[in-house]
């Protein structure tokens, strides 16, 4: 089983970009076509060649990532100043769990996120694999020749991304202080957590002393987490890539350092759960769908430990991502 990257941390540390100017068409290399795409949303089906002589920019994306969802607000503000002056933005939905390869959850994503460009869902990874893409997400910016002139995996690097939309399209660079800043991205120097994962294929960050191996069976949190390290508490079964409740009730508790914590999830009918952090109550969170949840907002990187308390069986953890 493959596993792309899409860790706030080690993203922004492989920004690789060749932003500014197109280097000449003999040094590009030509984007590939799509390839095995399941279905295509706010289009018909699209291929790079129809799409010689727009300026195109691809974003690798998926709707549970937190770090793809920092970066949707940036895409289609792009696409919705740049639109009509020949850019064309084409989302490749390319999802890690089995539940983001469903239509309606794809749609429903499209609808939230007020996405009205092209998505086209890339649900066996083949348009993925054709770019050899790593990561979540990942932007590759296309000139009118279809050559792939910059790309930039993560988050950040928006203006300099726009202003070589811009000098594609033959309009100025923006100047410093009209420059896209990004309000909503977490400090990284201070973001002390990485994303953890409830299943057995990755389960490096469960601390519960019966282990993370798959299958049935209780589980006991140790008196004491270290940080960045979770445990179940109840009765849970573990698949492969995540933990679903099968007792009467059960908790989570996870050590982290961070000013948000989000989770993806999903139960089988509505369940509200109840957060505590450092023993304190936090907004009660209603889970159904499977997406992202915001489980906790602070005010600052702090060390704190989160305890999720699950109140009835058919409630289904993947991840904790963190801001």
């Amino acid at each position: 089983m493959r596993h792309p990257f899409r860790n706030a941390l080690l993203a922004v540390a492989l920004v690789v970009t060749a932003l500014g100017a197109a280097r000449p068409a003999a040094a590009a290399q030509t984007a590939p076509e799509f390839a095995g795409i399941e279905a295509w949303q706010n289009s018909k089906p699209l291929t790079m060649k129809q799409l010689r002589g727009k300026v195109v920019l691809i974003d690798f994306w998926t709707y549970s990532c937190i770090n793809c969802l920092r970066t949707l607000p940036h895409v289609t503000r792009w696409y919705d100043q740049y639109k009509d002056k020949g850019l064309v933005v084409i989302g490749v939905h390319s999802p890690e769990f089995p539940f983001e390869k469903q239509e309606a959850n794809v749609r429903d994503a499209i609808a939230r996120y007020h996405i009205n460009y092209p998505v086209a869902q890339d649900n066996d990874l083949a348009t993925w694999d054709a770019w050899d893409n790593k990561y979540w997400p990942a932007e590759y910016l296309v000139d009118q020749r279809g050559n792939v002139i910059a790309h930039h995996y993560g988050e950040g690097n928006y203006a300099e991304m726009e202003n070589a939309i811009r000098t594609l399209l033959g309009m100025p660079k923006l100047a410093d202080d009209k420059a896209e800043m990004d309000k909503d991205a977490p400090d990284f120097t201070q973001l002390g957590s990485p994303e953890m994962y409830f299943g057995s294929d990755r389960s490096e960050n469960n601390a519960s002393p019966e282990g993370a191996r798959t299958g049935v069976r209780d589980f006991t949190a140790p008196s004491r987490l270290d940080l960045n390290k979770f445990a179940l508490v109840g009765r849970w079964e573990i698949g492969r890539e995540n933990a679903s409740l099968v007792g009467a009730s059960g908790e989570i508790r996870l050590h982290f350092k961070a000013k948000k914590v989000h989770m993806v999830a999903s139960a089988n009918d509505p369940v509200t759960v109840e957060v505590l952090v450092d023993g304190k109550p936090q907004p009660p969170v209603t889970v159904q769908k499977s997406m992202l949840y915001t489980l906790f907002d602070g005010d600052g990187y702090k060390d704190h430990v989160l305890t999720i308390k699950v109140p009835k069986a058919n409630f289904h953890a993947f991840t904790f991502t963190f801001g």
